[in-house]
This record gives structure tokens, sequence and C-alpha cells, in this order.
């Protein structure tokens, strides 16, 4: 009897456990009504990888045309809901700048993620380029510039300061 109620506890904690992980939704893929949360415009559209931002009670998620983007609103002191999830393209698995594939989202917090390379997002903006592994990243990185880092070290300012706009040979070439 004395091990039953430590059993019983320690199966209970378990359960909730599971039942917390369960209530992460996973990916959506893409569909043509999808329409960026910022732009209101249709998400295939632009080029280069996107997020999605899955919210406590929304049914749907929420659709950026970049993952600057994605981890701008993350990381607004504004935004007030509850987040359950960050999606992004795992960019070493698209196939290019421009087909970035069906079904190769990640968890952000799991992402590696290259800041300050001339990639240039679907909306114009320098990019915050995802990948699910480092070596992916890092020779990212090496080709076109930038720094990796992971989802907590990216810095605010980042993603929510004052934005450059141009071209750059990323933007076109792929």
């Amino acid at each position: 009897m004395k091990y039953l109620i430590p059993a019983m506890l320690l199966l209970l904690a378990a359960c909730k456990e599971d039942q917390a992980a369960s209530q992460i939704p996973g990916p959506v893929e893409l569909t043509q009504e999808a329409a960026g949360y910022y732009c209101q415009m249709v998400i295939l559209e632009h080029q280069g990888p996107k997020a999605q931002v899955h919210l406590e009670g929304m049914f749907a998620p929420l659709w950026f045309s970049q993952v600057r983007d994605g981890i701008a609103y993350l990381k607004s002191p504004e935004q007030s809901a509850e987040i359950l999830v960050l999606y992004v393209n795992d960019m070493g698995r698209a196939t290019s700048w421009s087909e970035i594939g069906e079904g190769n989202w990640i968890i952000a917090s799991d992402a590696y993620f290259v800041i300050g390379s001339d990639a240039i997002g679907g909306m114009g903006a320098p990019e915050v380029v995802p990948f699910g592994n480092q070596a992916d990243a890092d020779a990212f990185a090496d080709e076109h510039g930038g720094e990796v880092m992971r989802l907590d070290d990216i810095p605010t300012e980042a993603v929510l300061g004052p934005v450059e706009f141009g071209s750059t040979a990323l933007e076109t070439s792929e």
C-alpha cells in the first residue's frame, strides 16, 4: 500500500504531461486562402520561408509571409494572446527559395536561424532564415553571411527594429 499512492501520483503526473503535449496543435499546410496576418495578402504569392502561429482558443493559425514577422509577433510587447506554438519552414528541406515545399514545418524553438544574411523575405524585408539542423544553417551563413542563433537568442531589435529595404542576389536568383 505504501508504494501504491506514490505510483498513482506518478501516473497522474505523467497523464497531465501527455495531456499538455497533446494540446499543441500540429502545423497546417498552406492553401490559397491563407492570408498574412499583417499584410492580408495571399501567403503563397510570396517567396521564402513562412511562419504560422497557433494561439489558445483560435481554430486557425495566424500566417506570416516572412519568418521575421512571425518572430516579431512572438516578441511584440503588444501581443497578449497565449501562443501555443510557432512553426517555421525548414529551409534545409526546401527545394529553393521560391519552392519551400509541403510538410517541412518545424517548431521554431527547435530551429537554427540565420540572422543578418543577404536573404530577403516575401515582403521585401531582411529575412530570419530557419533550418532544422545546425549544419544546414552554418552552410547557409557561410554562403550568404549572417550569424546562426537559436530562437531565444534572437535579439528583439533584429525583428522589431527599423528595416532597410533592398534587393539581393538571393532574392532574385532562386
